[in-house]
C-alpha cells in the first residue's frame, strides 16, 4: 500500500491518479480517499487501519500544523487523525508527503 498525506489541496489525489494511470471512477475502487475524516467517529483505529491498508493507496490530509482548535470535538478529530495516519504509515511500503504538488517520498519507493 502506498500512503499519501499532506496538507488539504496539495495535489495528493492527482498524485494517485497519475500512479495508477487511471480515471476518477477507478480512482475510487482503488483508494481510499480523504481517510482522516473516517478517523473522528471511530473507536478502534486500529481495526479501521487494518481494513484500509488493503487498498492500493490512502490518501489523509495533514491536520496537526496548524492552530489548535478550542472545541475538545475538533481537537480529538485532529488527534484521533493523526494517529491513524501513523498506524497507515507503519503498514505502507511507500510513504509519501505532497506539499505544493510536489512528492517526496518518506519511506520506500514508488513503482
Amino acid at each position: 500500500m502506498i500512503f499519501i498525506t499532506g496538507p488539504l489541496y496539495s495535489g495528493k489525489r492527482s498524485f494517485a491518479k497519475g500512479l495508477l494511470r487511471c480515471d476518477d471512477a477507478a480512482l475510487s475502487e482503488r483508494c481510499a480517499l480523504d481517510v482522516h475524516e473516517l478517523a473522528a467517529g471511530c473507536a478502534d483505529l486500529e481495526s479501521l487501519a487494518e481494513r484500509l491498508s488493503r487498498y492500493e493507496i490512502v490518501t489523509a490530509a495533514e491536520l496537526g500544523g496548524g492552530i489548535v482548535p478550542l472545541d475538545p470535538k475538533e481537537r480529538t478529530a485532529r488527534e484521533r487523525a493523526g494517529r491513524l495516519s501513523c498506524l497507515l504509515a507503519a503498514r505502507a511500503g511507500t510513504v509519501v508527503r505532497m506539499f505544493c504538488g510536489i512528492p517526496t517520498v518518506l519511506k520506500g519507493e514508488l513503482p
